[in-house]
């Protein structure tokens, strides 16, 4: 099913469905990346969520939209509620079919965060991998001599840019951007999710270090290879999956000099899909999103149990993830991982996260690293899944307004890694 080749009727139909309740129909427009990731009873259950929070929709607004990359145009479609407004935004391919859907605040435009002078360092772009699936990200150079510490960036699961773009908000350009303030050398680029979705989205035998290792490995080999750059001081940091894969880089790479893991889950992840999911209806109780725990609870069962195989359909998992990316993930123990790595470690956590917790997930790096000197552990009590720092419970609306990641963490990983060099506070 399509909706023909004209982006913008494509958008403003699938608000249209959405107000009508007919979020199977939308999905039917999915293309094979977004289909792995989100259904209908989840777009089901986000849409009723987002008008929970803003009232009936009142209107449509006019789409505006954008040439992203070749055969792909984002489009914005504003929606009129009762109580505020926000935005449809959607990545349309030149087959009619959705790459990519959104629910996010109104648009508006990132400004750096305070302590990220960008008259501190340069950047250029880069390809980083080879072949048909290279990517391309962005290298931050400090203007202070060298050599210098390098970090790679690596951005949590789902099929997010070098920035980690969600909505006005760019977590990834808030720490690449403060830590080059800082002297310190950073590399992030696209996910291949983001780059080649499609292609990926085809292979049935693509896992998490399938998506992960191998431009992870490239980035580390091409950040050691820039100017001024010490190449025994380059360092990973993932956020989110991309904290829970970072132990997996350094095991396949030993010239990573340690790990910054910001946000890293380490309870298994169909336990905890269904742990959040119970949570986002602890906020918004209603039909929608009790379907939506029976149908992640049925699915973690499915993987959880003996009778998971490769030849399990997709559509029976968790996100529409294949057999083969929940089979690697069952095996993968990033604690244990962890453990075995001769290197320095830095593990941050927000207290207020509900996606990845301090009782659920920091526990397990607790009781399998605590006990090392060379890991260090720290909390910060105010701040979310993203490392906003807000009060209160954290919920997915809190996400929505343009904000930066607390100063105080990058603070401390400027600290972690360049000790003695003037704090960002």
């Amino acid at each position: 099913m399509t909706m023909g080749t004209d982006p913008a009727a494509t958008a403003v139909a699938v608000v249209e469905m959405a107000c009508e309740g007919r979020f199977t129909e939308i999905e039917r427009l999915f293309a094979p990346p977004l289909r792995a990731l989100v259904g209908a009873e989840a777009l089901r259950a986000a849409w009723t969520s987002v008008l929970g929070r803003r009232g009936q929709v009142a209107a449509i607004g006019e789409p505006v939209s954008e040439p992203v990359q070749a055969g792909l145009v984002r489009v914005s479609v504003p929606v009129a509620c009762e109580r505020a407004e926000f935005a449809v935004v959607v990545a349309v391919d030149h087959d009619g079919m959705l790459n990519d859907l959104r629910l996010a605040a109104a648009a508006a435009p990132w400004a750096p965060p305070p302590y990220a002078d960008p008259t501190r360092f340069d950047e250029h772009d880069v390809t980083v991998g080879d072949g048909p699936l290279a990517v391309t990200g962005t290298v931050s150079l400090p203007h202070e001599p060298g050599p210098q510490a390098g970090v790679v960036l690596l951005s949590g699961g789902g099929p997010f840019d070098r920035d980690a773009t969600s909505g006005a908000n760019k977590p990834l350009k808030d720490l690449a951007w403060g830590l080059a303030a800082r002297g310190v050398a950073v590399l992030r680029f696209d996910k291949v999710t983001h780059t080649h979705g499609d292609r990926v989205a085809n292979a049935a035998d693509f896992t998490m270090a399938d998506e992960y290792v191998p431009h992870a490995v490239a980035a580390v080999h091409l950040l050691q290879r820039q100017p001024g750059v010490d190449p025994a001081r380059v360092f990973v940091l993932g956020h989110s999956m991309g904290g829970k894969v970072a132990p997996r880089v350094a095991a396949a790479e030993a010239s990573v000099a340690g790990l910054v893991i910001m946000a890293g889950d380490t309870q298994p992840m169909h336990q905890a899909a269904v742990r959040v999911v119970r949570y986002l209806a602890s906020l918004d109780p209603g039909p929608a999103m009790e379907a939506a725990v029976e149908a992640f609870t049925r699915q973690a069962a499915m993987v959880a149990g003996p009778g998971l195989s490769p030849s399990t359909p997709a559509e029976a998992l968790p996100f529409g993830w294949p057999a083969a990316y929940w089979l690697d993930l069952r095996g993968y123990d990033p604690v244990a991982t962890a453990a075995a790595l001769d290197k320095p470690m830095l593990i941050l956590q927000g207290g207020r996260d509900y996606q990845v917790t301090v009782a659920d997930d920091l526990s397990g790096w607790k009781a399998g690293l605590a006990h090392r000197p060379d890991v260090t552990i720290r909390v910060y009590d105010a701040d979310n899944h993203l490392f906003f720092p807000g009060t209160g419970p954290s919920t997915p609306a809190e996400y929505e307004p343009p904000q930066h990641v607390d100063p105080a963490v990058v603070a401390d990983i400027v600290e972690w890694l360049t000790p003695g060099f003037p704090p960002v506070r």
